[in-house]
C-alpha cells in the first residue's frame, strides 16, 4: 500500500502521528482516527470511560476539537449479560459528552472478547495543525499524566495489586486530555504525542525521528503512578514491555544507572496516557503555571530536545 498523492490530505500513515487530517478548505480540515481495546479492569463503566478517553486522546494529541464519535462494540452477548454492556457504553457516553462531542451511532460484534472504542471525527485549522515533527533545538517536553498504568493492570488481574490502589488512580487515568490541550494551544507546541502503547520511550523516540533531533528524558521528573515501579520489582510486567523495548534498539542510550524496574517502566505500555508536549524552553515555565492553574496537576518538565548524531532517546 502506497502513499495517497491527494495534496489534500495532510496527515496519513507516512508519519507515526496520531490521527489522519483531511484538509477540506483553507481554513478547516477535519481529523479522523480510530482506537479501542480489552478491558483493562474489570468494571464496565471504568473500562467504557478509559476507552473513550484513550481514544479521545488522538484528536486532542492533533491538536484538534472532538465532534462526533461512533462506538465500536465487540462484546460476547451469549456469555456475558447485556448489562454489563450498557454500562460500558455508559462510560464511554458520559466521555464523549465531557468532551463536547456527539455520538452519532456505531457497530456491534458479537466476540468471545470485550473491546470497545470509538471511531472519531474532529476538526482543526490546517495551519495549526500539531504533530510529531517539528521539535526544536532547546524545546523543554512537558509531560501531563504520570507513567505506569500497564503494570497496574496486570498486577490487579494476577492479584498483586489489590483493586482499592488500582481504583484510587481511575479517575486520572480516564482523565480526558482536553483540558491540558486547551491550556497548551495559548502557546507555540512545536511538537505534540500522546503516550500510549509504545510508552514513554517509544512515543519520545516517535518525536525524535519525525523531528530529527535527540531527546533527553530526566528520569527523576518523571511522574509515576503510585505502586508501578514496585509491581515491577515484584515480578509483575506486561505483554508489550519486550516488544517496545526491541522497537527503540539502538536508539535508546542511558545516562544514568537505572535497576531493572526502573528501566522496565520506560516500556510500560500505556492506556489513555498523557499529552508530551514540545515548547520553546523560555515559554515552559509559563505553560507549567497555566497547566497547574488548571488543575493539571502531574504536568512536569521531563526532558529536553538537543542537536544529536542521529535520533534518539536518552535518559538522564
Amino acid at each position: 500500500m502506497g502513499p495517497s498523492h491527494d495534496p489534500n490530505l495532510l496527515i496519513g500513515f507516512e508519519t507515526c502521528d496520531d490521527a489522519a487530517v483531511y484538509r477540506l478548505s483553507d481554513d478547516l480540515a477535519f481529523i479522523s482516527t480510530v482506537d479501542f481495546i480489552t478491558p483493562p479492569v474489570d468494571d464496565p463503566y471504568r473500562f467504557g470511560q478509559i476507552a473513550a478517553a484513550n481514544s479521545l486522546s488522538d484528536i486532542y494529541a492533533m491538536g484538534g476539537k472532538p465532534l462526533t464519535a461512533l462506538n465500536l462494540v465487540m462484546f460476547p452477548t451469549k456469555k456475558l449479560d447485556v448489562s454489563l454492556l450498557r454500562e460500558i457504553l455508559r462510560g464511554g457516553s458520559d466521555k464523549v459528552s465531557e468532551a463536547g462531542a456527539s455520538i452519532a451511532g456505531g457497530h456491534s460484534v458479537d466476540d468471545n472478547e470485550p473491546k470497545y472504542g470509538l471511531a472519531l471525527t474532529g476538526v482543526i485549522h490546517p495551519d495549526h495543525i500539531l504533530t510529531n515533527c517539528g521539535a526544536k533545538e532547546g524545546d523543554a517536553l512537558i509531560l501531563t499524566k504520570p507513567i505506569g498504568t500497564g503494570v497496574l493492570f496486570n498486577a490487579c488481574r494476577s492479584k498483586r495489586l489489590p483493586w482499592p490502589d488500582l481504583e484510587q488512580v481511575l479517575p486520572q487515568v480516564a482523565s480526558l486530555n482536553k483540558k491540558a490541550m486547551e491550556i497548551a494551544l495559548n502557546f507555540e507546541i512545536h511538537a505534540c504525542t500522546d503516550i500510549t502503547g509504545f510508552g514513554i520511550i517509544g512515543h519520545s523516540l516517535e518525536i525524535a525521528k519525525g523531528s530529527g533531533v535527540q531527546i533527553n528524558l530526566f528520569y527523576d521528573k518523571i511522574h509515576f503512578y503510585p505502586n508501578a515501579i514496585e509491581m515491577y520489582r515484584r515480578g509483575e510486567t506486561t505483554g508489550s514491555n519486550k516488544a517496545n523495548r526491541k522497537l527503540a534498539e539502538g536508539f535508546f542510550k542511558k545516562i544514568r544507572e537505572l535497576s531493572k524496574e526502573e528501566e522496565e517502566i520506560l516500556f510500560d505500555p500505556q492506556t489513555s496516557g498523557g499529552l508530551l508536549l514540545s515548547v520553546s524552553s523560555a515559554k515552559a515555565d509559563d505553560l507549567m503555571t497555566e497547566l497547574k492553574k488548571g488543575a493539571i496537576e502531574a504536568a512536569a518538565i521531563v526532558g529536553e530536545v538537543v542537536v544529536g548524531t542521529q535520533p534518539a532517546v536518552c535518559i538522564i
